[in-house]
């Protein structure tokens, strides 16, 4: 009988354990569900808080989308700096206002004479920023395929039509100037402004180089002769007033020389001293001479 009592207290004994012990894991899945949860709540305000923080840049200008639509007529724009929108329902489209470079390594357009001709260029371009919603609504943000390439395409090769092969090395600048102003003219439309337009080289093909450098040597050549010959007139020339100018100053000379004249330029050239030597009959100096005409 006290078997069967020990027994069955053992028993409950074992099974209060197992209750408790079911409390605790049931108490330890409780707390870590509830972690969880916060964790996943925490990150979620995280991610919508900053998801409603839109920066812009100095030199960009933002455009809110509501819905993925914009009001043209009265657009939303943001300026540089830190903004709020609603996440999920807005979004932010950036587009930098500042000058932009547009390089072309290699454009081929053909002459006037019908010479084929590969032209580096440079660009620098940008954008109306008022005109920004206009562009996103027309055009988008690849407006540079869409609108700039084409229309410095187009633009070079119905301006170097106008021009002689030749003409487009003596006029670089012209052509350049020209050609930025079609160019200008294309894109406006579109909101796009063009600053300058350069013309970075030219290459023609070789038997036009060989041309070139033929026609600059025989222009040389030409030149050189014609310099020659200016000089060659310019000895004569000399030559012939040289001559002229002696022989006027020896009949001058002719007429001005008389006995006394040379009586006179041979007193002004004797030292003083007679000779320790003289001949038998020689005169002496200025005494044996003639008498000067006209002297008493």
């Amino acid at each position: 009988m006290l078997d069967a009592i020990d027994r069955a207290g053992r028993r409950t004994e074992d099974l209060v354990g197992d209750t408790v012990d079911h409390s605790r894991s049931d108490g330890d899945g409780v707390l870590f569900g509830c972690a969880t949860a916060g964790a996943f709540a925490v990150l979620m305000f995280l991610m919508v808080f900053f998801g409603a923080l839109v920066q812009i840049s100095v030199g960009e200008i933002g455009i809110l989308r509501e819905w993925g639509a914009i009001d043209v007529t009265n657009p939303k724009t943001l300026g540089p700096g830190i903004h709020w929108k609603m996440p999920f329902k807005d979004d932010v489209v950036e587009f930098s206002t500042r000058v932009q470079r547009a390089d072309i390594e290699k454009i081929t357009g053909a002459s006037r004479d019908g010479i084929s001709v590969e032209t580096h260029l440079v660009i620098n371009y940008r954008i109306d920023g008022k005109a920004a919603p206009l562009i996103l609504q027309e055009v988008g943000t690849d407006y540079v395929m869409r609108v700039l390439s084409p229309a410095i395409q187009q633009s070079y090769k119905d301006v170097s039509g106008n021009y002689a092969a030749l003409e487009m090395i003596q006029n670089r600048q012209k052509f350049a100037d020209e050609a930025q102003k079609m160019l200008s003219e294309k894109v406006r439309g579109y909101h796009l402004i063009v600053d300058s337009l350069s013309i970075i080289n030219l290459d023609f093909p070789k038997s036009f180089d060989e041309a070139l450098q033929a026609t600059q040597v025989a222009n040389q050549n030409r030149l050189k002769a014609q310099q020659e010959n200016e000089r060659a007139k310019i000895e004569a020339d000399t030559a012939r007033i040289q001559a002229e100018g002696l022989a006027a100053a020896q009949k001058a000379q002719a007429v001005s020389i008389t006995e006394s004249y040379l009586q006179l330029q041979a007193i002004q050239k004797w030292n003083g001293q007679l000779p320790q030597y003289l001949s038998p009959g020689a005169a002496l100096p200025f005494l044996g001479t003639a008498p000067i005409a006209g002297a008493k």
